[in-house]
């Protein structure tokens, strides 16, 4: 091969690339952006209906992930690698992190269902796993009692699960 059949080849496939590329940078960006309008609409929305500060940052981010790694994927697609495989590992890769960190999951979820119900708040006096005290806190991983022992950070799947007996209420 000479240097004009190269620099003819190089063209051709930029030719053939480049508007490949600007489609693709002009996807991710649109849910990029997409990403960041819709995280402000759920907070925005939340605050309007008293959510937890917790809970309504938890939703947010989580949104925000979603769309990213969505408009990832769409990206890759137009470019036309085969996502299906792709989306088949990241299945696989979910599926061993979730039993990998299945504890931390579970505190997650049951915290965000505790503050979603909100069976006790800050402020109530509750027993629960062999421990008595104040609520002073309920994050996303543990609830945080005031007991005569000193600070109790009590698991929230603990809290979920086990019976609770909330001494007072709101």
């Amino acid at each position: 091969m000479d240097f004009t059949k190269i620099t003819e080849h190089m063209i051709d496939q930029s030719l053939i690339w480049l508007p490949k590329i600007a489609a693709v940078v002009f996807i991710f960006l649109l849910f990029f952006v997409l990403s960041k309008f819709v995280k402000r609409l759920i907070i925005k929305i939340a605050a309007k209906l008293n959510f937890d500060p917790h809970l309504t940052k938890f939703f947010a981010q989580i949104s925000r992930v979603i769309f990213i790694l969505l408009g990832l994927v769409t990206a890759l697609g137009t470019i036309g690698i085969n996502i299906s495989a792709l989306v088949a590992g990241l299945g696989l890769t979910g599926f061993a992190l979730g039993f990998a960190f299945k504890d931390i999951i579970s505190n997650i979820l049951s915290g965000v269902l505790i503050l979603l119900y909100r069976p006790f708040v800050a402020g109530d006096k509750i027993k629960v796993a062999g421990f008595e005290g104040e609520v002073i806190s309920i994050d996303l991983r543990y609830t945080k009692l005031n007991s005569e022992e000193g600070i109790a950070l009590i698991p929230n799947s603990k809290c979920f699960s086990d019976p609770v007996v909330v001494y007072s209420e709101d």
